[in-house]
């Protein structure tokens, strides 16, 4: 009988991220051959674990953070293959989020509520931060809009105190004007930034809209006001890794180049529910729309709650989101199939009835015509 496969994980277990990325590995595993895993308890950006350096295996999996890490695992001829953004091992290969696609999904879902005035909160001392802001500012600016970005002076070797940390974030966050959409670089920083807003009396989201990344749910949920978040697609990261270390394994090939994710979307709670559109009566417009959308609602609809003629109505609703009312309806009612078939594995058939489709086949038909792809397809590919 063939022995299992000997593979190092160097991912951290502290953070939701990471155990996602280990589900993913863990998935595949399962689907294909079961290895023999060494697996370290350890922070982010851990140093090599003391064992490593005479282990003996067949591959490795890891978040390459650090040249204490580089160091020992160039001393292994065994695939390697790279879930860091941080690129320190550009020879192996490499597989990550795409942060663009962070910042997009972050400026779509903020801009979706009416913000003019973007802010980005990050860590410079990491590569993921830079691109995640790198990606915001991108499209922000590509809207026409400016970024505040926290001058964040912190340092690997130099941090601040938790207590330094939250004076400066008060003091920046006091200079933003109100109605600000912040994008915090991940979701522990967000929880930063609302005990700042605590601090200096800034509301959320009524004087500040906060939006996290990595949607660490237990963490989401403990933050006050609860945290809307960006969900990366960690599992589907650990699969695709798994799958390039068992291709190298077997004498195959990996593109070096490297694989970006993008991600699974935004979970809206309660940090950035507010709609920041200064005509009130399309500001009630959205709200109605935003609260039932999935409940087979029709322009009509939105007419009987918001006083002013259908064609007033449609003329100012289009000069302020840029889309019909219908337009808008259908893009949350699309936006909620992603979700469910991103997060859930409920039947095509009882997604259809959460979303105020008459059956699966309305829903599919219109599904297809805003993706491109049938929602079948859509859920297999993410």
């Amino acid at each position: 009988m063939k022995p299992s496969r000997s593979v190092a994980l160097l991912v951290e277990t502290s953070n939701s991220y990471s155990r996602g990325l280990l589900q993913g590995i863990a998935s595949y595993m399962h689907q294909n051959e079961l290895w023999q895993i060494s697996l370290p308890e350890q922070e982010r950006n851990a140093g090599p674990p003391p064992w490593l350096k005479t282990w003996k295996g067949d591959g490795v999996i890891a978040r390459i953070e650090n040249e204490s890490m580089v160091k020992v695992l160039k001393t292994k001829n065994i695939p390697i293959v790279d879930v860091s953004a941080a690129r320190l091992m550009p020879e192996v290969p490499w597989i990550e989020i795409d942060e663009m696609g962070i910042g997009q999904a972050a400026f779509e879902h903020l801009s979706e509520r009416g913000f003019e005035h973007f802010a980005f909160c990050g860590e410079p001392m990491y590569r993921w931060s830079q691109l995640r802001q790198e990606g915001f500012v991108h499209f922000v600016e590509q809207a026409g809009f400016t970024v505040d970005v926290y001058p964040n002076t912190g340092t690997k070797t130099v941090p601040r105190t938790i207590a330094q940390e939250k004076k400066q974030l008060g003091r920046w966050l006091k200079t933003l004007p109100p109605g600000t959409a912040l994008l915090a670089c991940y979701d522990f920083k967000a929880q930063q930034i609302l005990e700042a807003c605590r601090d200096v009396g800034i509301k959320v989201p009524e004087q500040l809209a906060l939006l996290g990344v990595d949607n660490d749910e237990v963490l989401c949920d403990l933050c006050t006001p609860p945290l809307s978040s960006v969900i990366p697609a960690a599992k589907r990261i650990g699969f695709e890794a798994a799958q390039a270390l068992d291709t190298l394994m077997n004498g195959g090939t990996v593109d070096p180049l490297g694989i970006f994710i993008e991600p699974l979307g935004v979970v809206t709670r309660q940090s950035t529910d507010i709609v920041a559109v200064q005509d009130a009566d399309i500001a009630d417009a959205l709200r109605f729309i935003r609260d039932h959308h999935c409940e087979g609602i029709n322009v009509e609809d939105v007419l009987k709650v918001v006083p002013l003629s259908r064609r007033t109505l449609e003329s100012r609703f289009r000069q302020t989101v840029g889309r019909t009312i219908y337009q808008e309806i259908i893009r949350r009612r699309i936006n909620r199939i992603c979700d469910l078939l991103n997060t859930t594995d409920l039947s095509l058939a009882q997604i259809a009835l959460r979303t105020g489709f008459q059956s699966e086949e309305y829903m599919s038909v219109a599904f297809r015509r805003a993706k491109g792809i049938p929602p079948g397809k859509y859920r297999k590919q993410r």
